[in-house]
């Protein structure tokens, strides 16, 4: 079995069309049906079948296909392993985090880039919903976000290592009434409005069912964003409650002029952790990544250490009747 033609293999069925791919690959079409024919040979089962539009994948076509998509992720963790092993501690880490979770990554960073000066470093920001596919396909090293919500439930091929709890709880401006108030209970949210994230979003969502969980009516919510900066402009400024990582309110509150309200019944205890594939590459740097986040979790008051080991690779459990992307 060559690689070559497992490659243009590859290339066919991601186009459909034998002439597309012969042209993508600039290869004449015959050159690529012959190396078809010969991985056919190879595998003894036909891999495509014809049809008016171009080709299908057989049963046996689909299967080697999720396979080649695995070697291409190998071949890339081989060149970049090759090329950390290269350049000693230079090198490129790309990481995903969610709208809170990033809030805490210069903590971590900082101190590696004055480590490595040569490290360039990709930070996307948005949920887990967008960046689990992204990290499944080879295209991030890890991410730094909740470890409660993995779209689809746990996943065999990741692996989740702990690194801090935080807790979600109701904050509002200082100003706001139930900001002055000595005591305050569920009953009296029931008339208030709320800037939230997006309904879709885990902390939304868990909110939602806490208020249903102690039959409540839905909590009024008057803006959605999943913007956290947003949402802190529009908590400070007005009369809207808001629910939110304690360690982001903690940072927060001196310049928005925020308030947690304590309610102990919508406490939310969260981890948040590394997450990143089981068999691949991770290179020095992204191992050196998550052990600073680790020495950040244990300098800081804000966030809540675990207290004992975590099962890698197995996902925290969600809320019974909550599906939603994590932030």
């Amino acid at each position: 079995m060559d690689l070559r033609d497992i490659e243009y293999f590859a290339v066919v069925a991601e186009h459909g069309n034998v002439r597309r791919a012969s042209e993508a690959l600039e290869l004449s079409p015959p050159a690529l049906s012959k190396s078809l024919r010969r991985l056919e040979k190879s595998v003894q089962a036909k891999l495509v079948k014809r049809t008016p539009k171009g080709v299908e994948l057989t049963a046996v076509g689909s299967a080697l296909l999720a396979q080649v998509r695995r070697i291409r992720l190998t071949l890339d963790d081989v060149k970049r392993e090759a090329a950390d092993l290269s350049k000693g501690d230079a090198g490129r880490l790309r990481i995903g985090s969610g709208p809170t979770a990033c809030e805490w990554l210069p903590k971590a960073y900082l101190p590696l880039l004055k480590e490595a000066p040569k490290v360039a470093l990709q930070i996307i920001v948005t949920d887990n919903d967008a960046t689990l596919p992204m990290l499944l396909r080879g295209e991030l090293d890890l991410i730094f976000n909740y470890l409660d919500f993995m779209p689809g439930g746990p996943h065999a091929d990741l692996v989740q290592e702990h690194v801090y709890d935080d807790v979600y709880v109701v904050c509002a401006s200082a100003r706001h009434r139930l900001a002055r108030a000595k005591r305050v209970s569920l009953a009296d949210l029931v008339q208030e409005r709320w800037a939230l994230t997006e309904p879709q979003v885990l902390n939304a969502q868990r909110l939602a069912q806490l208020f249903q969980d102690n039959r409540l009516p839905a909590p009024q919510v008057a803006l959605e964003t999943r913007s956290t900066r947003l949402r802190l402009k529009t908590w400070a400024s007005s009369n809207l409650l808001g629910y939110l990582s304690t360690g982001v309110l903690r940072e927060a509150a001196p310049r928005f002029h925020l308030k947690e309200i304590p309610i102990k019944e919508l406490e939310w205890s969260r981890p948040v952790g590394a997450i990143y594939r089981r068999d691949a590459y991770l290179s020095p740097l992204a191992r050196r990544f998550i052990e600073m986040l680790k020495a950040m979790a244990k300098q800081t008051p804000g966030p809540r250490r675990h207290s004992g080991p975590r099962s890698p690779g197995k996902a925290v459990r969600t809320p019974s009747r909550v599906s939603a992307s994590s932030a």
